[in-house]
């Protein structure tokens, strides 16, 4: 396979062309023939135009590539290895949605040939490509794994908004069903990985150590909040006393804030899913869990708690939020915690303006029922700094006083603001 791939002979499909998968699709259609498949068509206008619908890469990244962008399942006939790159998200009750990943499957399935190769790329908990994924390719391509056909895992480990730790900057983990497989992907991936391939022992190896990454962070800044919440009552800024402690050449440096996206967000429900259908329950990581998806609404409170000590009213009080995206400097609003101090501060009766120089208005307002504001308008009882874009880290107290009312508060959920406040009430996590 490796060979027929590097040789032409063959070509490579990539299939979900968000965040993850457009960056791989377009590397490999360097150095081989791509189809690029998306369910979303006016996703694949965009490409075929030379735009990121997700704004993570610039025009160049699409210069000399050789790279189909469809929205038509038959095309993928002609490709023989197939990468699946879809969100795995969670519903409502913080259980796995596997729909995009089994419908990717689906799609592959049908069009399966004998001798084709499917490497998913898609977080999931361990066990999901062997127990839930092939069953699906078998039914639809009325072929059996390992003896038709060859899968493999090989978890994406893009951070968005990350300009220096690129894919092919990033160890790439590959995995395979047989020994053969296995080779022949990791191979395949050595052609664009720079940084090297490390071969996982099997496929399930493979998805444990991406789960485990994120799920690893989570835990860390779930410890950092919490720490927040006990330094909040002892009237300590929790950041300084990162700064400090920090000095010490073995302290792990993570901070409190927002965690929120479908990464560190998501992954950990998925590892807490398999873990109690197994007949465990993960005391840590659900814990965890718990921590971070309560600061946004936390937030919220100690901001209205400000409010009434400053002898306002909720009810009669208007907040400006600067920032809805999950993290600073990316567009994607999915899963934001930011959501959650708007309708914790909603809950109070307060109103409450945001705007975000990254993120869509329309996508905002389909999501979340919200309408953002182009700008600021009129004056405000207390401003939360909720994303630290990079527009928002040189801003001085001489830009909030403006737009701040008597006893104005300003909530900096992430800090960027400590030792610039002086004239007004300043919080921060």
């Amino acid at each position: 396979m490796y060979k027929k791939l590097k040789n032409k002979e063959t070509k490579l499909s990539v299939i979900g062309l968000g965040y993850v998968g457009l960056p791989i699709a377009l590397e490999f259609a360097k150095k081989i023939d791509v189809i690029g498949f998306d369910v979303k068509p006016g996703r694949i206008d965009k490409m075929k135009k030379g735009i990121d619908p997700s704004n993570e890469l610039a025009p160049a990244s699409f210069k000399n590539t050789n790279i189909l962008f469809t929205s038509d399942p038959k095309d993928l006939k002609e490709a023989s290895f197939h990468i699946i790159a879809v969100p795995t998200p969670t519903n409502i009750y913080n259980l796995p949605d596997l729909s995009p990943v089994l419908k990717a499957s689906e799609t592959v399935g049908r069009i399966l040939k004998k001798g084709d190769y499917v490497v998913y790329e898609s977080t999931v908990y361990p066990g999901c490509t062997e127990e839930d994924c092939i069953p699906v390719l078998e039914k639809y391509s009325k072929m059996k794994a390992g003896r038709d056909f060859k899968v493999g895992f090989s978890p994406e480990r893009i951070n968005p908004g990350d300009h220096n730790h690129t894919l092919t900057k990033i160890i790439k983990v590959t995995s395979g069903c047989d020994p053969e497989a296995a080779e022949n992907i990791a191979k395949t991936y050595e052609l664009i990985i720079k940084a090297g391939v490390f071969r996982a022992s099997s496929i399930k190896v493979a998805e444990a150590a991406k789960i485990i990454e994120n799920t690893q962070r989570d835990i860390n800044i779930a410890f950092m909040n919490e720490l927040s919440l006990i330094f909040n009552r002892l009237g300590v800024n929790t950041f300084e006393v990162l700064e400090a402690a920090g000095t010490k050449w073995n302290f792990l440096k993570f901070y409190p804030g927002l965690v929120g996206g479908h990464c560190i967000g998501v992954d950990p429900y998925y590892l807490s899913y398999k873990a109690k259908a197994l007949g465990y329950h993960p005391q840590m990581i659900d814990s965890g869990r718990f921590v971070n998806d309560s600061m946004g609404r936390y937030i919220g409170k100690q901001t209205v708690k400000k409010i009434i000590a400053a002898g306002k009213n909720p009810n009669n009080s208007r907040v400006l939020i600067l920032g809805i995206t999950f993290k600073e400097d990316v567009t994607d609003i999915r899963n934001s915690k930011v959501v959650d101090i708007i309708s914790e501060l909603d809950d109070f009766g307060v109103t409450v303006d945001v705007i975000d120089p990254a993120a869509s208005h329309d996508e905002v307002r389909e999501e979340y029922k919200l309408e953002m504001k182009n700008e600021p308008s009129g004056k405000y009882d207390a401003i939360i700094l909720a994303v630290s874009h990079k527009e928002y880290l040189s801003l001085s107290e001489k830009w909030f006083t403006p737009l701040l009312n008597n006893d104005g508060i300003i909530v900096d959920v992430k800090g960027i603001l400590r030792g610039r406040i002086s004239k007004h009430t300043y919080w921060s996590l």
